[in-house]
């Protein structure tokens, strides 16, 4: 697949390990997420992405486990040719805090450090994460698109379901 570095420093993606299904997706640049905040993370790529399929823009399991920064689920379709984003939510509370944690910000691998001179003076608050440039930050998966054509029906065929959805089949597994 073809791509194009729309920034200097951008990072080519790669899987990191033999079998991964998912390329990392990295920042290009240092960003603050404030608790409660939502960000478009840059990567700096654009894709020449095959007709037939699509790039899954999604989580990195460590992330998700470690901090409360939330990757949203994204769809690069074969069509587009701009910059790559990662769409990532701070889930954290902002929290009052007296004397010096007002410096620290965490970090993506669930580290803090001391913000006051990674922001630029900026005081943060205790749920605030600091995404470094060269973080990998997110993944991209290229998978197949189906398509299909639409008829409208007055009636849809019977199934064993029906119309039994969300949570109807409960939430405690039983052996069969």
């Amino acid at each position: 697949m073809k791509v194009k570095k729309m920034h200097p420093d951008a990072v080519l993606p790669k899987y990191a390990q033999q079998g991964d299904s998912g390329f990392d997706l990295v920042a290009v640049e240092d960003v603050i997420i404030e608790p409660g905040e939502t960000k478009l993370i840059k990567t700096g790529l654009a894709f020449d992405i095959p007709e037939g399929f699509e790039i899954q823009v999604r989580p990195r399991s460590g992330i998700t486990l470690k901090t409360k920064l939330r990757v949203q689920l994204g769809t690069i379709d074969s069509n587009y040719r701009g910059e790559v984003g990662v769409i990532v939510d701070n889930n954290a509370q902002p929290l009052e805090i007296r004397g010096d944690y007002n410096f620290l910000a965490k970090l993506v691998d669930g580290t803090r450090l001391r913000a006051d001179t990674n922001t630029g003076g900026k005081t943060c608050d205790r749920g605030t994460y600091l995404i470094l440039k060269g973080d990998r930050i997110g993944q991209g998966i290229l998978a197949p698109v189906a398509r299909t054509e639409f008829e409208e029906v007055d009636k849809l065929s019977d199934s064993e379901r029906g119309v039994n959805g969300y949570g109807s089949t409960g939430v405690k597994y039983t052996k069969e």
